[in-house]
């Protein structure tokens, strides 16, 4: 495997105010993002086992139905098929990891 930028990586963008590089491993896939304030990803839920950590600014989750604040430095894991939803309280930069590969996102 070679080194890649992910500037380099086409922009993605998964719901309006939240875009991001996609790097897929054969296991896992990561996500650098940036959302917007007081943009949303709506409720949904998904096969994968993810871990999210906001990189700056803070971040609402709604993880089956409870609130978490998370701010700079702060990391959560959302475990398959649980209902969640996240939205940007302020501008964030975020890091969301994936496994197995989110193939939906190549």
């Amino acid at each position: 495997m070679q080194p890649v930028n992910i500037n380099d990586i086409k922009l993605r963008e998964v719901v309006k105010g939240f875009t991001g590089h996609y790097y897929h491993a054969e296991g896992i896939s990561i996500g650098w993002l940036d959302a917007v304030a007081g943009h949303t990803v709506p409720l949904h839920s998904h096969v994968h086992e993810q871990v999210s950590y906001v990189q700056e600014g803070k971040l609402l989750f709604i993880i089956e139905g409870k609130e978490f604040i998370l701010e700079a430095g702060m990391v959560i894991t959302i475990a398959p098929n649980q209902v969640h939803s996240a939205t940007a309280i302020t501008d964030c930069k975020l890091v969301d990891v994936f496994t197995p590969v989110r193939e939906d996102y190549k």
